[in-house]
């Protein structure tokens, strides 16, 4: 096993993933093309950013972007999103999952350009019409995730949080799902434990760096790269469904 390959893989997965999104489009790829078999490199994929998410989510914590009260409506919803998406992974073709990936990067990056300019109201996050796309997403994420990040962070934005607090949203989500679907694989016995620490141990890596990056770029910055990411994650998973 080349653990340094996996170590490089995470960091470059995570880096990508905290600032934008659409990290796991660049490893799961990666880590298929080095022979891991794909529920495997799932597994891994969910533990590595299990443990990543967590750590950028709470140097953004330390940072008084996000704070635990607020978090607390997320647990209920990512944890089972997670869980239903872990059970039903193996229900739906992968192209299946493709196209409904496509369909929300595109609405969500149309809604990025055409909205109406909002103003920052931290409390929208806990409106009730969240529940549902965000249970959504958590149950896309357990089942494979393509893009989750990214759909997320367009969710947080939309109730009119700055850029850093919709990263801790996203990030502590992330982790709460990603954390009910290994919990399913880790059951079904797909979890590689000769790959996922060393996965896990570059993605901390990546989201560490990622997240100290982003508190010194502008937010005219930080929106461009999401909205450059998402056009580049749509244009990739065309070719994979066509492909």
């Amino acid at each position: 096993m080349d653990y340094a390959l996996f170590i490089v893989i995470g960091a470059l997965t995570s880096f990508v993933g905290t600032l934008a999104g659409g990290g796991g489009l660049i490893g799961m790829p990666v880590l298929l093309l080095t022979g891991v078999p794909v529920h495997q490199a799932i597994a891994a994929a969910k533990f590595s950013n299990m443990i990543s998410s967590f750590s950028s989510f709470f140097v953004l914590l330390g940072e008084g972007k996000i704070g635990w009260k607020q978090t607390a409506f997320i647990v209920p919803i990512s944890l089972g999103g997670g869980i239903t998406g872990g059970l039903l992974a193996s229900s739906l073709p992968e192209k299946t999952m493709t196209a409904i990936a496509i369909a929300l990067l595109t609405f969500a990056l149309s809604l990025q350009f055409f909205r109406k300019k909002m103003t920052q109201q931290r409390s929208a996050v806990f409106s009730k019409k969240l529940y549902a796309p965000l249970y959504g997403i958590s149950v896309y994420d357990g089942m494979f995730g393509p893009g989750q990040a990214t759909l997320l962070m367009y969710t947080y934005l939309s109730t009119g949080l700055d850029y850093l607090s919709a990263i801790a949203f996203t990030r502590f989500q992330t982790f709460i799902s990603c954390f009910g679907a290994f919990a399913t694989y880790l059951y079904a016995g797909h979890v590689n434990w000769h790959i996922a620490p060393f996965l896990a141990l570059g993605s901390v890596i990546g989201a560490q760096v990622s997240v100290r990056l982003a508190q010194k770029l502008k937010k005219e910055h930080l929106s461009l790269i999401l909205n450059i990411v998402t056009f580049l994650l749509i244009i990739q998973l065309v070719f994979k469904m066509i492909g």
